[in-house]
């Protein structure tokens, strides 16, 4: 498909009465895509697919014709909204240690498709009784990175789901890049993957 055929597809994945916190619709977005106002309709199907529930196939289209304009951010932001939907989401509030007292010393990039996979302790043990660590992937929302002792909410998509199924808000987890503590973090929501529906 070409840029305005996926932009128009993933628009029908869009119930009508969708709204962004401006009062744009589905209907106004056609209204670009009429004039080749690409980027702008990507935009704001990004701000309407963000703000409501929208399925699978919405994301990837939106992250096809990010690519196919060139537009590297949209494109990782497009592809991790669909590993959300596949392995679920949980924002968090994370709190880096400052540099002096962990071994990260670099800002932790922002944009996380597969840039970072921390380990998180989410309080399993191991057959041996130890703390067990489980990997997902680190997204910091609003913001192109995270220093070493900052503060941001972040997303993070659980590499093995099965992994977080307890986990609620409220819960404290522990961040790790090797042995030691990294970050502490508190979860704000939990978003379990979707059912995805069988092909048939």
């Amino acid at each position: 498909m070409d840029i305005p055929e996926l932009l128009a597809s993933a628009s029908l994945l869009v119930p009508e009465e969708t709204a962004t916190e401006h009062d744009l619709t589905v209907s106004d977005i056609w209204e670009y895509l009429a004039h080749d106002e690409w980027e702008i309709a990507l935009g704001l199907l990004e701000e309407l697919g963000d703000g409501h529930p929208v399925p699978l196939p919405f994301w990837e289209k939106l992250a096809d014709a990010a690519e196919q304009l060139g537009f590297e951010r949209s494109a990782a932001w497009c592809h991790w909204r669909c590993s959300e939907i596949r392995n679920g989401v949980i924002r968090a509030d994370l709190t880096l240690r400052p540099a002096a007292e962990a071994r990260r010393r670099t800002p932790i990039p922002g944009a996380g498709a597969g840039v970072l996979r921390p380990l998180w302790d989410v309080g399993h043990l191991s057959p041996a009784g130890e703390h067990a660590v489980s990997i997902a992937g680190l997204w910091v929302e609003g913001r192109t990175s995270l220093e070493p002792g900052g503060r941001a909410t972040v997303r993070l998509v659980p590499l093995t789901p099965s992994h977080w199924t307890h986990i609620e808000p409220g819960r404290q987890i522990t961040m790790h890049e090797d042995r030691t503590v990294a970050g502490r973090a508190v979860v704000l929501e939990v978003h379990r993957p979707a059912a995805l529906t069988p092909e048939g």
